[in-house]
């Protein structure tokens, strides 16, 4: 039996229902009622609601994709403590790793790194023990620590933006939880999952993970396009200005000139475009590579298991 075959026979019997996108459905509905019940009654007390439902759903449905599909030794209630332990943990690492960092030029990048690193230990801890090791795998699981870090990250955001001097700023906590919510599934989920594929399939076939050069590049690239996605806003901003020939001088203390806003905005939305393309791209081609490295070394086994099936039984002893 080959590697892919036990991997295939040893699925989890989950019901493949589409629970995910019926949970993204039924948790939107949700949402979008306790905002207008927090309207209609100016029931603050409903904001914690409205933070948590909307922070927790895209990332908590990208945990249900994965459950749907992950085979092996990885339970439902590992993914599940995967997602929360793992994301509470993650916050918390990169809090502490990132608190002594300096505004700078290379801020991003560093963030990139910190959090990334973080995002990396963690998943080495929790697929320790996964059965069997596939890049198919590692992404999965990748995927489903990214989604734990961006969930707990996004209610950080989401609180900060609705709290504020003049008390709780509604649109701008509702703008906050749209806009990530939207990002989250080519952020944190997809940077995790392109590390999660690549470290999985350098140890496809073996009970334990192993060390390659594979494992450190794609641990750069995973926090170079982090860093560019943090830092897109400061790069639009500054192509803005060059690609319209206006001098920085144009600046209002500190603040873009309104018409260079809609310049700025294009750019930004084409910059996250470019960046996602970018993670997209690099996290299918890992996949195909690793596919067709295991079909080859499946094909290995079975002409070595068909060679010592055709060798001619030993002479016996006279």
């Amino acid at each position: 039996m080959t590697i892919e075959t036990e991997a295939q026979g040893s699925a989890h019997p989950h019901h493949r229902h589409g629970w995910w996108w019926k949970t993204l459905l039924g948790g939107f509905l949700l949402w979008v009622v306790t905002i207008i019940v927090t309207i209609a009654t100016q029931n603050t007390n409903l904001v914690p609601t409205i933070i948590l439902i909307g922070s927790f759903l895209v990332p908590f449905t990208v945990v249900l994709f994965v459950i749907e599909r992950v085979t092996g030794t990885i339970s439902t209630m590992q993914l599940v403590t995967a997602f929360f332990v793992g994301g509470v943990l993650g916050v918390l690492g990169a809090s502490l790793l990132e608190s002594d960092l300096r505004p700078g030029a290379g801020l991003y990048l560093l963030v990139g790194f910190v959090e990334e690193l973080v995002k990396g230990v963690l998943l080495v801890v929790v697929g320790w023990r996964v059965r069997p090791k596939t890049a198919r795998q590692g992404a999965l699981l990748g995927a489903t620590v990214g989604a734990g870090f961006s969930a707990f990250e996004s209610a950080g955001y989401a609180f900060n933006a609705a709290i504020t001097t003049r008390g709780i700023d509604l649109s701008s906590l509702l703008q906050t939880e749209v806009a990530r919510a939207v990002l989250s599934p080519v952020g944190h989920v997809l940077w995790t999952a392109i590390l999660g594929s690549v470290l999985f399939g350098v140890a496809h076939g073996r009970p334990r993970f192993r060390w390659a050069w594979q494992i450190l590049v794609a641990y750069v690239v995973v926090a170079v396009l982090h860093g560019l996605w943090d830092s897109n806003s400061t790069i639009s901003t500054l192509l803005a200005f060059v690609l319209t020939g206006t001098p920085f001088s144009a600046a209002q203390d500190g603040y873009v000139p309104s018409s260079l806003a809609g310049v700025v905005t294009s750019l930004y939305i084409a910059g996250l475009a470019v960046v996602s393309v970018i993670g997209v791209a690099v996290l299918v081609g890992v996949l195909l590579h690793y596919r067709r490295r295991a079909r080859r070394l499946d094909a290995g086994q079975r002409a070595q298991l068909g060679a010592w099936a055709g060798s001619p039984p030993p002479h016996p002893l006279r």
